[in-house]
């Protein structure tokens, strides 16, 4: 079987590494040949969402259109084409309806509600180049339809009826507890994120603040670009986010924190932060909307907030008993290896892969 993965973003794309690249060692292992053509390339996204370079931001989406326009004789030479999203960010879905007028069996991969038509602040003129209509007509052209959660899959299902969940996970023998943290008495609250998300930190600024005012403690935030938050009485660390150390810096951490608006587009999101901080054992409290909700058992693997003296009370709770961090966080990680690691996922994705492939042959 031979698969072409199309996907947005390079490896260093959270969604394109959890929802695609993780998966191919398993893949390649059991036989299924693997290509993945990523549209943006690694020196694209390191300044696709940086405010200017105007100039080098077309230069590099032009090479990337043609090399997009290259993937299409590729993927006429194998069995099916796996698309991620989207194939391409601008336009009307024309390199899927040509595949599918060619015979070709396409499974798609939504993990995020992009039919909304959000952008980028740092690229925000292509709000008005997307073409968010055309994620209905993805879904139609599909052989089968992969989503990362339940509000999604119940989109997809008014448009095609083969459709599988698949939670986005990862590998809990990388993710995993640090085994020598020491104890401290100065607790760090922390943050890992994307520069999209950070935003969502002011909902918490009042909350660190009355914190600030019972306990000393350090707030770590990890990738939030330009957005500098400043909160008096609080030393606040914000550091880059890079690849190579995503997982120590969860690690580093005494409590998570992810907070996120009532909205449409957080109902699309897979709750990934929340079980980033649940693998490694760091005990979290998050906002109790989507998917947040049906990963966490409120006081017991981690606890939900949705109000600011919801979210002082439980942080507080937390911040005075190293035991009850304890306890929380193992919970929390014995969660994510039984529902959402790779181990339990890898064969559900090989089994969308085998069936599509049955599918394509018996025909």
């Amino acid at each position: 079987m031979k698969v072409l993965f199309i996907e947005p973003y390079p490896i260093e794309g959270p969604s394109s590494r959890y929802r695609v690249e993780q998966y191919i060692p398993y893949l390649q292992n059991q036989g299924v040949k693997c290509l993945v053509r990523p549209f943006v390339s690694l020196s694209f996204y390191r300044v696709l969402y940086k405010n200017g370079f105007f100039l080098k931001k077309i230069a590099y989406f032009i090479l990337s259109t043609l090399n997009r326009l290259g993937d299409v004789f590729i993927a006429l030479r194998v069995d099916i084409v796996f698309i991620h999203l989207e194939s391409y960010p601008l336009g009307p879905p024309l390199l899927e309806c040509f595949l599918a007028i060619c015979g070709k069996k396409i499974i798609y991969d939504l993990d995020d509600a992009i039919y909304l038509g959000k952008s980028s602040l740092a690229n925000v003129f292509l709000k008005y180049l997307k073409f968010p209509a055309k994620i209905p007509q993805i879904i139609k052209l599909s052989s089968h339809v992969i989503t990362c959660n339940l509000f999604l899959a119940d989109y997809a299902s008014g448009f095609n009826k083969r459709i599988t969940v698949i939670h986005t996970g990862l590998d809990t023998e990388k993710f995993c507890p640090r085994l020598d943290k020491p104890i401290r008495e100065k607790l760090t609250i922390g943050w890992i994120g994307s520069h999209s998300t950070a935003i969502y930190l002011e909902q918490l600024k009042n909350v660190f603040s009355l914190l600030a005012e019972k306990y000393t403690f350090k707030l770590k935030i990890v990738g939030a670009g330009n957005h500098n938050l400043h909160i008096p009485g609080v030393e606040v660390i914000q550091l880059e986010w890079k690849l190579y150390d995503e997982i120590v810096q969860f690690q580093s951490l005494d409590i998570g924190v992810y907070p996120l608006p009532e909205e449409e587009w957080v109902l699309g999101k897979t709750g990934f932060k929340t079980i980033q901080f649940m693998s490694v054992g760091i005990p979290c409290v998050v906002s109790n909307v989507g998917t947040n909700s049906l990963i966490v058992n409120d006081g017991l693997n981690g606890f939900l907030a949705k109000t600011e003296d919801e979210w002082v009370e439980k942080l507080s709770r937390l911040m005075e008993s190293q035991e009850l961090r304890k306890k929380v966080g193992e919970a929390g990680r014995q969660t994510i290896i039984e529902k959402y690691s790779l181990k339990v996922n890898a064969p559900k994705f090989l089994e969308v892969l085998r069936k599509t492939y049955d599918r394509k042959h018996r025909k």
